[in-house]
């Protein structure tokens, strides 16, 4: 668990720990605030599309954060 008892997922945690907010990197990524919800939550785990991890991915390199989509979905 994380911050509020909320339990997160490690792309939740990562966020929380960087300082990435759920709607600017959905406004960044283009992806809906939902699905960036669902992916930082960590009761649901859910496994996101090619396409949607490759968006997100992307807006994340472009401002400078080092990730790998293997960093948080198999």
């Amino acid at each position: 668990m994380y911050g509020l008892g909320k339990k997160r997922s490690e792309f939740g945690v990562y966020c929380d720990r960087n300082g990435i907010k759920q709607l600017w990197l959905a406004k960044e990524s283009k992806v809906s605030r939902n699905t960036i919800s669902e992916l930082c939550d960590g009761a649901k785990l859910i496994q996101p599309q090619e396409q949607t991890i490759l968006k997100i991915i992307s807006a994340l390199r472009k401002h400078g954060y080092n990730v790998k989509a293997s960093d948080f979905w198999a």
